[in-house]
């Protein structure tokens, strides 16, 4: 499922995206944001689709080797074991993935220069070459296999990410987390189910209108919590602070004023990693100070006042 990290990085993007665009609209922006979130989650079973088109082509060798007019003796007893991988034909044959697919116009049909690259990169995988030297067959051995290709090889694999980026620009940055959660399905499976557990969406369906609820209070809020910060950012000039820091800072603000159940703690760490992430190398620390003088003002002031959890 998506987490809140992702659900607040994409609440950011949506917040500076807004800023950049003098003629869109709250309610526009709040839409965007929603497209962003769905499009995450049909990368979830775009990248499921993924290991059994590349052991459709490594099939597709096999058989033209076959076939050849003066076969060697090593196209005529080929490696079977990746074809035949168990969890590669679960995935390929679940009907409830299948459908997610078909209903959300997903495929890798049109990528073959794609799915040759990765054949011709998983060969040379050390990894790649453990599994189909060794004589065990088991479908533990298999789901690794599979998990291994996708968090070993695929996260920086800059083919992908071109194809990615040219199906969706919403896809930008999403690769690694939702590698994450296809490993983390790929490693659930078991060889009884008949069924893979597929991940929901959201943890808790609270957390769609969480995000949108960020996202219009950073919006409706940006102008006034800005001159918050002027006045709280005595030793820098507002105008001088990186956009990307001025939007996390709105954003995180928005979050502690709004939401009394999320511990301030909570909203801190998770800004100050996304300013690691996407602004400057000093802005990690940079967002720490400044949110901890205004959060530590404000609630002295009453404006940020917890209850249940965010009391933690």
């Amino acid at each position: 499922m998506l987490s809140r990290r992702v659900l607040r990085t994409k609440v950011v993007k949506a917040v500076y995206a807004h800023t950049q665009c003098e003629d869109i609209t709250p309610v526009a922006s709040e839409k965007n944001l929603v497209l962003s979130i769905d499009r995450a989650y049909d990368l979830y079973f775009h990248l499921l689709a993924l290991v059994p088109e590349i052991a459709e082509y490594a099939a597709e060798r096999i058989r033209i080797g076959e076939n050849k007019k003066l076969p060697t003796y090593d196209d005529l007893h080929p490696n079977r074991k990746f074809i035949e991988n168990k969890v590669v034909a679960r995935l390929s044959e679940d009907e409830a993935l299948q459908v997610e697919l078909k209903n959300r116009k997903l495929s890798w049909k049109n990528n073959r220069d794609l799915i040759v690259a990765l054949y011709n990169a998983l060969v040379r995988q050390p990894f790649y070459q453990k599994y189909m030297a060794s004589d065990e067959r088991s479908f533990r051995e298999d789901a690794q296999l599979v998990s291994d290709i996708y968090m070993t090889m695929l996260e920086e694999f800059e083919p992908l990410e071109s194809a990615l980026e040219e199906q969706s620009v919403l896809w930008n940055d999403d690769l690694g987390f939702l590698l994450t959660m296809v490993s983390r399905t790929i490693l659930s499976m078991r060889e009884k189910q008949e069924a893979i557990k597929l991940l929901p969406q959201f943890k808790s369906e609270e957390d769609l209108d969480y995000a949108k609820s960020l996202v219009r209070y950073a919006i409706a809020g940006y102008d006034r919590i800005t001159l918050l910060l002027d006045n709280y950012m005595s030793n820098w000039d507002i105008e001088r602070v990186a956009l990307m820091d001025k939007i996390i800072l709105v954003t995180a603000i928005a979050e502690a004023e709004n939401f009394p159940s999320i511990p301030t703690r909570v909203t801190m760490n998770e800004y100050i990693d996304i300013a690691k992430c996407y602004s400057t190398e000093s802005s990690g620390s940079f967002i720490n100070g400044v949110l901890d003088k205004i959060i530590t003002a404000l609630t002295q002031e009453g404006k940020i006042v917890k209850s249940g959890k965010g009391l933690l």
